[in-house]
Order: C-alpha cells, then sequence, then structure tokens
C-alpha cells in the first residue's frame, strides 16, 4: 500500500516549496502537489505528517572507499605517498571478510546518518574473489542504503597483494558480479580501472570494453597527484587525460575521480567527449593534492558530482559537507565569490550524482526513487527560516537531520540508525582495532 507524505517544505523543481505533499508506493514517487490536492487524491491511503520539517533528495555520495573508515585517523598529517604507505598499505594485510563487512557497516551507518542515501563504493581489497565485494553489498543491504559498487581493476605490483588481479581475472569477477545483481534495485556493480598509476593500459582499455558489454560508465582516478602526471609524461609522453584519450576510453561513460591536475586542452576535450567528474573537496585538501578547476570543467561542458573519497582522506562522509567545501574552494580559488554558487553545488550533491552513475535517484519528482530525507525546520543551524536552502549548503549541522529513506523505508529514525544498532556498530569497530593495536605506525 502506497504512503501519502505531507510535510511544511519540499525541495522540487529546483526550489523549496511549502505546504506540499507526495504520494509514493513500491519505492518509487508517484505525485507530488499541494498537500490538499495530494491528500483529495490519495484518500483513504496512509498518510505520514512530518510536522515541522522540510523534505530534500538524499544526497549522493559519487565516490567513497569504505574500508578506510577503519583507518579514520591513521597517518595524518602527511604527504600523499607516506599517508598511502602507512595507512592504506600497512593496515591491508590485516583485512579479512569480517573487518571489511564491518568498515562497510560503519561507512554506510555514517553515512546515512549525515543524509547519504546512494554511495558509490570504489572498492579494490578483493583479495582473490569476490568474497570482499559481497561483505561490502551485505552491509549496504543490512542497512538499506543503495549501492553501486565500482569494482576496481587493479595490476599495479608495487600494492597489497589483496589489490592485485590480473586483466582476466578482473574481467570475469567484476562481469560475474554484474550478471549476478542484474535487476537489484538496490545494487549495480560498475568497472572501475584504478588509475593510469595502477592499471595497466591493456587493464584500463579492458574495464571500459566491459562497461561498453555491461552498458554501464566506468570509473578511474586522474591526474590526483602530480607525481601521475610526471609519471604518464616518463612512460607515455603524454598527460593523464591525453594518455586516457589515446587508449580510445574518454567518453560519457568515463567517471573521472579528481581530475586537480589538468592542462586547458584536457579540460576542453573531456568536456568535448561527455566525460564526466566526482569531485571530492574535502579530501584533495586532507592530501594537499591541489585543487581542481571546477568553473572551468563545468564551462567545458564536464557535469560534477561529489564524493567523501574515504574516511582517511577527508576525514568527515557527508556529501552536505562536501558542498560547502566545494562552493567555498572554488570562491577563493579564483577570488570571486560568484565563481559557483549555492544550488549548482546541490545540484551536484543530488542531482548530478544521481545522472552521472545513471540511477533515478537525487531528485524528488515523478517517477524518481522515493529516496529523502526530512531537516528540522528548528534545528539553530537552519535559522534564520527564510534563508533556508542557503542555510542548507553553507551552515547546516548534521543535527538538523531527523529522518532518511531509501527506497520508500526509513532507514534513519530522529537521528539514529532503524536496521542495524549503533551500539553493534561500535562494537565491531572496536574489535577491529583492539586486533590492530601492534600493528601500529613504523
Amino acid at each position: 500500500m502506497g504512503t501519502v507524505v505531507v510535510t511544511d517544505q519540499i525541495y522540487t523543481k529546483g526550489v523549496l516549496q511549502k505546504d506540499c505533499a507526495f504520494y509514493m508506493e513500491n519505492g518509487k514517487i508517484i505525485e507530488i502537489g499541494t498537500s490538499r490536492d495530494v491528500l483529495r487524491k490519495y484518500s483513504g491511503k496512509r498518510v505520514e505528517e512530518l510536522k515541522g520539517k522540510a523534505v530534500v533528495p538524499g544526497t549522493v555520495n559519487a565516490h567513497n572507499h569504505s574500508f578506510q573508515s577503519l583507518l579514520r585517523g591513521m597517518a595524518v598529517d602527511r604527504p600523499f605517498l607516506e599517508w598511502r604507505d602507512l595507512a592504506l598499505y600497512k593496515y591491508t594485510p590485516h583485512l579479512d571478510e569480517e573487518a571489511i563487512y564491518t568498515g562497510a557497516l560503519f561507512a554506510f551507518g555514517e553515512m546515512l546518518k549525515y543524509g547519504v542515501t546512494t554511495v558509490c563504493d570504489f572498492f579494490y581489497v578483493h583479495n582473490g574473489s569476490n568474497a570482499f565485494d559481497e561483505a561490502v553489498i551485505r552491509a549496504a543491504k543490512d542497512l538499506g542504503i543503495r549501492l553501486v559498487l565500482a569494482r576496481t581493476m587493479y595490476d599495479w605490483e608495487g600494492a597489497p597483494k589483496a589489490y592485485i588481479e590480473k586483466v582476466d581475472e578482473a574481467v570475469e569477477r567484476t562481469r560475474a558480479l554484474a550478471i549476478k545483481y542484474q535487476g537489484d534495485d538496490m545494487v549495480d556493480i560498475h568497472p572501475a580501472p584504478h588509475s593510469p598509476h595502477a592499471a595497466s593500459p591493456v587493464m584500463i582499455k579492458a574495464g571500459h570494453k566491459l562497461a561498453c558489454e555491461l552498458d554501464t560508465p566506468f570509473h578511474i582516478h586522474v591526474a590526483e597527484e602530480m607525481f601521475e602526471v610526471e609519471e604518464t609524461l616518463e612512460k607515455f609522453g603524454l598527460h593523464p587525460g591525453d594518455y586516457l584519450d589515446s587508449l580510445g576510453v574518454v567518453d560519457d561513460r568515463m567517471i573521472a575521480i579528481h581530475l586537480v591536475w589538468l592542462q586547458q586542452s584536457e579540460i576542453s576535450m573531456l568536456g568535448r567527449k561527455g566525460a564526466t567528474l566526482a569531485y571530492c573537496p574535502s579530501s584533495n585538501m586532507f592530501l594537499a593534492d591541489g585543487i581542481t578547476r571546477i568553473p572551468e570543467l563545468l564551462k567545458a561542458g564536464v557535469r560534477v558530482a561529489l564524493g567523501s573519497d574515504g574516511a582517511c582522506s577527508n576525514n568527515r562522509i557527508s556529501v552536505f559537507e562536501e558542498m560547502r567545501m566545494c562552493a567555498l574552494l572554488q570562491k577563493v580559488r579564483t577570488l570571486d565569490g560568484t565563481s559557483i554558487n549555492a544550488q549548482k553545488v546541490y545540484e551536484m550533491g543530488t542531482k548530478m550524482g544521481g545522472e552521472i552513475l545513471r540511477l533515478p535517484v537525487g531528485e524528488l519528482k515523478a517517477g524518481m526513487a522515493a529516496d529523502f530525507v526530512t531537516l528540522d525546520l528548528d534545528d539553530l543551524s537552519l535559522l534564520p527560516k527564510p534563508e533556508l536552502f542557503a542555510n542548507i549548503v553553507y551552515s547546516m549541522q548534521p543535527t538538523a537531520i531527523r529522518d532518511v529513506y531509501v527506497a520508500g523505508k526509513q532507514v534513519v529514525v530522529n537521528g539514529k540508525l532503524k536496521s542495524v544498532k549503533e551500539e553493534k556498530i561500535v562494537q565491531l569497530v572496536d574489535s577491529v582495532s583492539r586486533k590492530w593495536e601492534n600493528v601500529g605506525e613504523s
């Protein structure tokens, strides 16, 4: 049976509208209108009243590494390669299937509390099979978050063994996982050759070919650090964007992550070919990567969504936070307060995420998934009320987020996870941490 949801304000058609209601059924929004009209049309249906609350689209985290939540606070304030070696590479050999599940439960649970309803988890700790990938999927299903698993394809031999696969192994395992979850409305599988640094030309082309076969996007880290630019110049005589173009993989399937160090010619080429970006401003700042040129990319036609990246390189995993960081960082880079506005970054964290992941999420309108967040209109971080939209982007704190629904099902109730007790997550994370007490920093 469907439900009529009545609320004080709802974000639809690009604005916050007052005294609205919507009817949802089978996980989808069927109709939105005034409370009076919707209640009259769907009289006799169950009614849920959200007094004193605004309803906004659930945010879309377009790039995350869930297992990295277990490493939050480790190897902080280090150069990128030291951070990588002392956090990711040092602790990966100590990850088993239960730790992977715990990390995903921890990451996704925290995200849900912060209003993320869809997450793309760029996952590369495969350990020779799909068992670890399945542990991530199990955590997402246990919590009720919508998941895109960007299954990473990685063959650089300098990495931990758990990351590395042969090209044919990566293709077959990724294909098998994608076929298994075809038709599952809550899980999608995308190929993700890791980067020009960590995936060979053959692996990158295989990932793109598989995405074409499966008719999905593919994901790849591009030009996050200067050393990556120097490496592609030394090996191939090309900058990273041009190198990928020479492989024939730059098209509207490509979701590039970071794109910090690009030439203007690369920006123009990416826009011309329809490539998209998952932008992670807080992570780029934390790791001192540099500043991606967002206004220039937008002008070139590159669609931009927002991601948190892993929680050991951010260290928060809120897309509402990334909206604010994106806007402030670009304003100070350009010395222009008008270079990017609240409306644009809000769309990056919602609508654009849905578009580049090819999912019916990120907007509240008929036909879209009923993925939404309720905000307490009396929360101090949202006052004064006449400036509500600007305050959602620039001042809102997590205390304002009260309820979260995914596919029409409530997964956060009054700020607390519904299906998995937060005490259980704390216990699981503590258990993993205790096992690592003797690993330490060298």
